[in-house]
């Protein structure tokens, strides 16, 4: 067929032509989009280095532009070694902690807990700037961030006591609320760093601290503040409590009695039957209020002369329950 005939046929066949192409045409470019999106995709994951990690798996886009799942390794304390060059690690402490690069920031969270266990006091001088950028990866969204920091919080707590007092408040927040969430292998790790804090840091330091997180407005920050209350007031031992002051510590736990979670009620029940033991186990207990009036140094008479009624009857039945069942059982 001549140029010019082909031409004239397709010319005929234009609008037939047209409309073929206005149907198909984007089905077409679909179908080659896609298969193109997968070549790229493929050529991309032949280069990148994946370890799957389906459970606490995290995305992560490296120099490439891949993206891939990478397992972060939560190195339990006893498991940890001594860092190679204590000097070098020292050094970029401060810098990797404020990295934008997680997997460097997981990195040097695991050097500063290897810093303070096998270097203490090297690591003594910075570890209020090491806390407040530690306080950072706890606000971190990425979960494998969030629980190393976390590990790093209860080596810190076992490592160096009462010397975190002082960069201790923003540190207790976080791990309040982290213990708080529903995540569930974040908020374990973050019941272990404060069960560290009650067991590693003084009961006087510590229940200040914790004393105005049983009123917070989130129930399950106070449920925890509880707990750690409740922990931390049974290290004081029989004169700790009366040298801190029952009094103050009773009313405390009465005014848990009634918290909207069981967490927070349970705890004040252990604290209240902590305190009556302590009472009534020193004869020479006498409130200053009382001392004229020596009937009145009963464990009933005492929680009424010390609470509002409504506290006082609360605590009186907790108590009172403990002990039948205590006498029953015997």
């Amino acid at each position: 067929m001549s140029e010019q005939a082909l031409k004239d046929h397709n010319m005929l066949l234009g609008p037939e032509r047209k409309i073929e192409t206005a149907e198909n045409g984007t089905l077409v470019k679909k179908s080659i989009d896609n298969a193109t999106r997968k070549l790229e995709e493929c050529q991309r994951k032949s280069s990148a280095v994946v370890v799957p990690d389906p459970a606490n798996g995290n995305e992560l886009t490296n120099g490439v532009g891949e993206v891939g799942t990478w397992e972060i390794e939560y190195i339990e304390s006893e498991k940890l070694t001594d860092v190679e060059d204590v000097d070098a690690s020292l050094k970029a402490v401060l810098a990797g902690l404020d990295s934008k690069d997680w997997l460097l920031v997981c990195d040097t969270l695991n050097n500063v807990r290897r810093l303070a266990l096998f270097h203490k006091e090297v690591m003594l001088n910075m570890v209020g700037d090491a806390i407040t950028l530690l306080v950072n990866a706890l606000k971190n969204p990425r979960s494998a961030v969030c629980k190393t920091g976390i590990m790093t919080s209860a080596d810190i707590f076992c490592v160096y006591n009462d010397k975190l007092v002082d960069f201790l408040d923003p540190l207790l927040v976080q791990l309040l609320l982290k213990a708080s969430q529903d995540k569930k292998f974040v908020c374990e790790a973050a019941e272990k760093a404060l069960v560290a804090m009650t067991s590693w840091v003084s009961p006087t330091l510590l229940l200040p601290k914790l004393q105005p997180y049983l009123k917070n407005r989130n129930p399950r920050i106070r449920a925890k503040a509880s707990t750690c209350f409740c922990r931390s007031v049974l290290r004081l031992g029989v004169e700790g409590i009366k040298a801190y002051g029952i009094d103050e510590l009773i009313r405390t736990a009465a005014s848990q009695l009634s918290d909207q979670l069981p967490e927070s009620r349970e705890a004040a029940r252990s604290l209240l039957l902590e305190l009556q033991t302590v009472y009534e186990k020193s004869p020479d207990y006498v409130p200053s209020s009382v001392s004229e009036y020596p009937e009145t140094s009963s464990w009933e008479n005492f929680c009424q002369s010390k609470l509002s009624p409504l506290n006082a009857q609360a605590v009186l039945r907790v108590t009172n329950i403990a002990r039948e069942a205590l006498v029953s059982s015997s």
